[in-house]
């Protein structure tokens, strides 16, 4: 087994950022690898070309490690070290910050770093402070965020053995926090995760929101766990927590532990959007954990639905790509019987990038002709050119049917290099230049060449 499982994608996001001028802000939830991205991957990276190892200064300020200097939450004194360390005017150093919002005004500090040319500055963070949305405020308009997702199926399937049967299995179950992949036994790997939960993160969620009502945070979060892939709003959390646990509470307090949740980078939400009708719905969302063993070990693995974890992965699977992910709506009407129908068609996902636009059915099955137009329905309902897509868990070679809808396995899916847009890993145009290892693509390597 190698040292540590390749991140490549996200490496090749810092490779690129390095040294333009702006703070590299690395979010994501806690013990995601954002620390482990930095080192030692990074900077084993940084050492190949040649960077002095005296020139990359490391400090952790996780308070969960002990090793964390406490002298240093001091932000003088951090100023001092860092300063310090910085012997020179004319070497490049590169500063990694991990945890940085420990540290009281941990603001001026690194944007005061930033403005040394010298200096390429990085920094992690996995809460509120860190919000996408509140990065460029806080440095000034001088950050480039990296946002950083537990392993994908790809990455959780590196250097391992088993067949992909037994690999999926874990991995629905278990999900892909890093740390899973040392702990050998079932047991281990619950306990991990469901410490999370109660230590980690809902703790930091209450601490940092001054949460008065604990009770109801933690049943919302339950009710999240549950309702992956469903459509829902607060109304229906706020009514299903009176009827079912008893818990008073009002729509805009549940829309705001929703908003704490995340912020603590375990959930996404997915917008609900009208395609023919080019609008959103505004109060109709569906939303997604942010790894599905977290959402199993809340639920003490109650809810082990494949289709829904299924659904899950892809749309983590898609975000992980860079993908905008919102969910969509066919609406139809038709005349039965001499009077107008009206009918919504779902459509699980729409993937879009820029100018390129996926949509997407997840499909766990499809064993009969009426469950097969079931799925196609929306899809055919779209009458614009951007490409169709089912994947299925079974494992097949994509094709295309004769509504130019194509269908791919599930594995397939998710065994492509993980560098590549849909674009790239389905059509079978890019297949032989992969095959051939065309060197010009440093991704060039991956097995799954036969997509």
């Amino acid at each position: 087994m190698n040292a540590y499982v390749k991140r490549d994608l996200y490496l090749n996001r810092l490779i690129v950022r390095r040294d333009n001028g702006q703070i590299k802000a690395v979010t994501g939830p806690r013990r995601s690898g954002k620390s482990f991205l930095l080192d030692p991957i990074y900077k084993d990276y940084l050492l190949s070309k040649g960077v002095p190892e005296d020139n990359i200064i490391i400090i952790s300020f996780d308070i969960e490690d002990e090793d964390t200097p406490q002298e240093l939450l001091d932000r003088e004194k951090l100023k001092e070290y860092l300063y310090s360390r910085i012997a020179s005017q004319t070497e490049n150093y590169y500063v990694f910050l991990d945890e940085i919002q420990e540290v009281d005004g941990f603001e001026r500090i690194v944007n005061g770093l930033n403005k040394r040319q010298n200096v390429d500055v990085y920094v992690t963070g996995s809460n509120s402070k860190f919000l996408s949305t509140e990065i460029n405020t806080i440095f000034r308009g001088r950050s480039d965020e990296v946002s950083v997702l537990p392993f994908t199926f790809r990455e959780f399937c590196q250097d391992r053995q088993e067949s992909v049967n037994d690999l999926w299995k874990e991995y629905y179950t278990y999900g892909g926090l890093p740390a899973l992949r040392k702990m050998p036994t079932a047991e281990q790997k619950t306990t991990y995760l469901q410490n999370l939960w109660k230590k980690t993160y809902l703790d930091d969620v209450v601490e940092r929101h001054n949460v008065e009502n604990r009770e109801a945070l933690e049943a919302i979060a339950d009710a999240l766990c549950s309702s992956i892939g469903s459509l829902t709003n607060t109304t229906r959390i706020t009514n299903t927590l009176g009827s079912v646990r008893k818990i008073k509470i009002t729509d805009d307090t549940v829309a705001k532990y929703i908003g704490y949740l995340e912020e603590a980078f375990l959930f996404n939400e997915a917008r609900r959007y009208n395609i023919k009708g080019n609008k959103y719905y505004e109060n109709i969302k569906k939303y997604y954990s942010i790894d599905v063993g977290l959402r199993n070990a809340r639920l003490n693995y109650r809810q082990l639905e494949q289709t829904h974890l299924m659904e899950n992965i892809i749309f983590n699977e898609l975000l992980y790509r860079g993908y905008v992910v919102d969910v969509g709506v066919v609406e139809h009407r038709k005349m039965v019987d001499g009077k107008s129908e009206y009918k919504q068609y779902e459509v699980d996902f729409i993937a879009t990038d820029g100018d390129e636009k996926y949509y997407i059915q997840s499909a766990y099955e499809i064993e009969t002709e009426e469950k097969r137009e079931q799925e196609l329905n929306s899809l055919k309902r779209i009458d614009d050119s951007f490409q169709k897509i089912v994947i299925v868990k079974d494992d097949i070679m994509p094709y295309r049917d004769n509504n130019g809808i194509l269908f791919t396995g599930l594995f397939q899916f998710l065994s492509a290099t993980n560098s590549y847009k849909i674009s790239r890993i389905l059509w079978k145009k890019n297949m032989w230049r992969r095959r051939n290892a065309d060197q010009s693509d440093s991704y060039c390597e991956d097995k799954a060449w036969w997509l």
